[in-house]
């Protein structure tokens, strides 16, 4: 006779609070499995069903909304922050997957594999966002990492591909060291690798120089993956050779995920310990902002221009970390939401505009380009306005707030720092769009027609740009809730 083993209420609430990941990592593995039965015409089912998977996992948030809480004893929390930054690697992974399918055409590598890499890389960054505790979050990191090392040499035949790969993923392991290295003297300090068991053991205690030190090696680790000065020198490269559509992933959603993890380690492990952060937060931010915008003014290949652009968000965004706020925490959640919009946008334009093999990158190729593809150049000028921070755009506002809650907090300095740079980065930003614009067209130049995918991704990209520049209240009040619930 059969042996019944029934669920329990709150197995099932566990299950649902980490939905999202489930089918994500169920959706990648069937990919796997479906494609090497399709031939060559159908390899595009592939990027359907993850597609699908996608929309799934983003449908999921829902049941994770309407079951708060702890999932399998504190490994996972399912709260307002969580959502946000699922939402936000959700909405990442959906466009990217729109669109990449003309590009891998384009470049005859439509392969399954690429989407259920792309399937599990997000499933990381998910985790990243909910982890309760060090060593979950360092699983969802390689997850992330292992993934995203692979899509960056996906374009085996490329030179600078296979160099991006390597340089990613030998630098990258030792940031993972270092990340790890200082779990382990966290625990070593604390007896716990829980956040909220390290917050007790801070309270009333002055914190050991373990204690510090393994704090400073997670904020190397991590300093890695948000592309922060001084960690961002394989930035440039790996952005460069790699892919255009994973380097639209790797500067938007990841950074998303990481940043999401380091606001759970500073603000809620490590929160009464502010004075040993502070300023490791403020020195970064600067550097970062200076060493972005400066090296962007010397760049002829739009990707390295994008790049350099990345590492200088990544200080504004630590400007509003160093504010110490809920409003601060507020300000660098609807910051990633937007940049995550803005940033993808841009790149999956350079991808499309890029050619097969991905030959199209300097700024002269897009000379002329507002009289020969008028609405891919008003696209792409729409999202370097609001990566320059232009009034009534999503990226105008991420500022705003970032900028105004630093200013709250008596931070005048890195704020004024902060909209110097702002200035250097708008020559950049502008030189490419006078190229669209005020530049001959190039007579050699054949317009390459934009898929459905990609036309809607792009769409949809800059229609939340701009909502974020005209209607923030809502999504700003969410990001306020998601700061509270830290706490």
């Amino acid at each position: 006779m059969p042996v019944a083993f029934p669920i329990s209420a709150e197995q099932l609430a566990n299950f649902y609070r980490v939905a999202p990941e489930v089918i994500l990592c169920f959706t990648g593995i069937l990919v796997m499995l479906v494609d090497p039965f399709l031939p060559a015409a159908r390899k595009r089912i592939s990027a359907w069903l993850a597609l699908a998977g996608g929309v799934g996992a983003l449908a999921s948030l829902r049941l994770v909304a309407m079951h708060p809480g702890d999932a399998y004893g504190g490994l996972m929390h399912a709260d307002d922050f969580s959502l946000f930054v699922h939402a936000i690697v959700l909405v990442v992974a959906i466009l990217a997957t729109l669109g990449s399918i003309q590009y891998l055409d384009n470049e005859n590598i439509q392969r399954g594999e690429f989407y259920s890499l792309l399937l599990f890389a997000t499933a990381g960054m998910g985790i990243l966002g909910g982890a309760g505790e060090l060593i979950t979050a360092f699983l969802g990191l390689e997850m992330s990492s292992i993934s995203t090392y692979i899509l960056a040499g996906f374009r085996r035949n490329a030179v600078k591909s296979n160099e991006a790969s390597l340089k990613y993923f030998v630098l990258g392991s030792f940031a993972t060291a270092f990340f790890l290295y200082g779990i382990a003297m966290v625990y070593g300090a604390t007896g716990t690798t829980h956040f909220d068991g390290v917050q007790a053991a801070l309270v009333n205690t002055t914190p050991s120089s373990l204690l510090a030190l393994g704090l400073a090696m997670i904020f190397v680790g991590l300093g890695f993956k948000v592309v922060a000065a001084p960690f961002q020198i394989y930035a440039p490269d790996v952005y460069e050779g790699a892919p255009t559509p994973v380097t639209a992933v790797l500067a938007s959603a990841p950074k998303a995920a990481t940043f999401a993890l380091m606001l759970r380690i500073f603000y809620t492990a490590f929160g009464s310990a502010s004075h040993l952060w502070f300023w490791a937060i403020w020195i970064a931010a600067v550097l970062s902002m200076c060493i972005g915008n400066f090296g962007a003014l010397a760049q002829t290949n739009v990707k390295r221009m994008l790049a350099y652009s990345s590492i200088a968000h990544a200080g504004y965004i630590l400007v509003a970390f160093a504010a110490s706020t809920e409003i601060g925490i507020a300000a660098v959640l609807f910051y990633l939401a937007a940049y995550a919009l803005m940033k993808l946008g841009a790149f999956l334009v350079v991808a499309h505009l890029g050619g097969p093999g991905e030959k199209r990158l300097d700024i002269k190729d897009y000379a002329g380009l507002g009289v020969q593809q008028p609405a891919l150049a008003a696209c792409f000028s729409l999202f370097l306005l609001s990566l320059l921070g232009l009034p009534a755009t999503g990226g105008f506002l991420g500022k705003f707030y970032a900028f105004q809650a630093a200013l709250d907090s008596r931070i005048l300095w890195l704020v004024v720092i902060a909209a110097l740079n702002s200035v250097v980065g708008s020559y950049y930003y502008l030189r490419v769009i006078i190229s669209m614009y005020f530049w001959d067209p190039q007579k050699e130049f054949q317009p390459i027609a934009v898929s459905p995918a990609i036309a809607t991704a792009l769409v949809l990209s800059a229609a939340g740009t701009i909502y974020l520049g005209f209607f923030p209240s809502r999504v700003m009040h969410f990001a306020l809730l998601s700061a509270l619930s830290l706490r």
